[in-house]
């Protein structure tokens, strides 16, 4: 079965891998951002640091937030640097 943009995740999750298996765990977010950037770039993957993004309610702005990465306009991609991901980190995702 083929989804929509596995092309890009495909890519997002090889340049992931290659910053876990060279750093491990143990850092700070801030240190897998700047890895990544510099997987993306490797990778020839385009795109965003630290996107504002609107929040709608009904339509209507009522707010903003900002994502670690938007990846060739289409995908939103957050790091966490925690030991086990919680349903708080799985919303904010979503959202």
């Amino acid at each position: 079965m083929e989804y929509k943009y596995s092309d890009i995740t495909e890519k997002i999750l090889r340049a992931s891998m290659n910053v876990h298996a060279t750093l491990g765990n143990g850092f700070q977010e801030a240190i897998y951002q700047r890895c990544l950037v510099i997987e993306f770039g490797l990778l020839n993957i385009p795109f965003g640091r630290e996107i504002s993004m609107p929040v709608l309610y009904k339509g209507i702005k009522v707010g903003e937030r900002r994502v670690d990465f938007l990846v060739e306009q289409k995908i939103c991609v957050e790091i966490k640097a925690v030991i086990q991901l919680e349903n708080v980190h799985l919303a904010q995702a979503k959202n």
